[in-house]
């Protein structure tokens, strides 16, 4: 076996085509100054004969606790040995290494940083194999993914454009902020030029159970609602089990489950509905599957997710959403937030993502244009 023999960090500071805000904060802008920036951490292996994978994730403290300085410091004093003495092919032993030297607390430990190196080695794992990173997972069921449009919390005209801007999409995520009003606001809006397409709602850990009631209650008439993500802190997964009991629809669950076993604990308390996988938060591509199967042995739906991804960690999601059956449309929202991506190769075609087939993740990635935006992060 080809064993990993460098591994390089490039930090890139990725502009934004439009303004997108969450309940928890900006996630990046066109104006951002560079310090400002949506800050993603590129990882690439080299192997001993010259194979190379690539991973990406973003970070973004305002979602999780991971910033641009700590996973590149994590991958680079942390990850970097232990990967240096495996071949791409050992992501399970990868990760129990990488547990050990970076204990876990509550929940996985560095998952974002962890997730971007193992993207990186089943890329490279799925090139020395010569098969798709799909087909390492177990094969893919579905070869094509429709998207959902991610709507950012703003004013009701800035929703409604973007909304129409996005009418290819099957669905539309609404980023609501715990402003009642224009929470409201924004639901009518999207609702309206959605045209019957499902709403799924994001609060992002904005409200309290109160006042989500009384947002329900505002938009009752609105049938399309699917469900609701994490309305509470992401700590508060007896506030999730009330909120069950409060109101009629669907809970999602989301920062409040980044692991299988967070996952299981929440379905032991009846904490949530449906689970919202991500691949960052997971970790990693298998680590992401085994909550999968966590949430189809508790009985709930699976979402789809990214964090505006940047072509690399948008591809990974592909092959692993691609043998899941999803309840709504996969919100992998970097093509369409995004000035451009980081990669060629991937096939979408009126907001509907074609699964790629290529060895690793069977996408090219512009090295060239990585090392040229490539960031010191002393200055942060």
């Amino acid at each position: 076996m080809s064993r990993i023999v460098q591994v390089e960090v490039f930090p890139v500071a990725v502009p934004f085509a439009r303004k997108f805000v969450l309940g928890s904060g900006t996630v990046g802008s066109p104006d951002a100054a560079p310090d400002q920036a949506g800050a993603v951490i590129f990882v690439k292996l080299t192997t001993e004969d010259g194979v190379v994978g690539w991973g990406e994730q973003r970070a973004l403290p305002s979602w999780s606790y991971e910033t641009a300085e700590t996973m590149a410091v994590v991958i680079r004093r942390h990850l970097a040995p232990i990967l240096e003495e495996l071949t791409p092919f050992d992501v399970e032993l990868f990760h129990q290494r990488a547990a050990k030297r970076l204990s876990p607390a509550v929940s996985n430990g560095f998952p974002f940083a962890r997730a971007a190196v193992d993207v990186a080695m089943h890329d490279a794992a799925g090139k020395l194999a010569g098969v798709p990173v799909h087909a390492l997972l177990g094969g893919k069921v579905y070869d094509e993914i429709p998207l959902c449009s991610a709507i950012g919390v703003g004013d009701q005209d800035a929703v409604r454009e973007h909304a129409l801007q996005s009418s290819d999409y099957a669905a539309y995520k609404v980023k609501i902020g715990g402003d009642l009003d224009a929470d409201t606001a924004a639901i009518e809006t999207v609702a309206e030029v959605a045209d019957g397409k499902p709403l799924w709602l994001d609060a992002n850990q904005s409200y309290r159970p109160a006042a989500l009631r009384q947002l329900l209650d505002r938009t009752r008439d609105i049938r399309t609602i699917h469900c609701v993500e994490q309305p509470v802190p992401s700590t508060d997964t007896l506030g999730m089990q009330r909120l069950r009991g409060l109101i009629d629809l669907p809970i999602a669950i989301d920062e409040g489950s980044f692991s299988a076993p967070d996952l299981a604990r929440a379905i032991r308390l009846d904490a949530a509905d449906l689970v919202v996988i991500k691949v960052c938060k997971s970790g990693g591509l298998r680590n992401a599957l085994k909550t999968a199967q966590t949430a189809l042995a508790g009985g709930l739906e699976i979402l789809a997710s990214g964090l505006t991804d940047c072509g690399v960690a948008f591809a990974a999601a592909l092959h692993v959403f691609s043998q899941l059956e999803l309840a709504l449309p996969a919100e992998l929202n970097g093509p369409e937030l995004l000035t451009d991506l980081y990669v060629d190769g991937l096939s979408i075609t009126k907001a509907v993502a074609t699964v790629p087939t290529a060895p690793g993740l069977g996408v090219e990635v512009d090295e060239e244009r990585i090392r040229a935006e490539s960031i010191d992060l002393l200055y942060r």
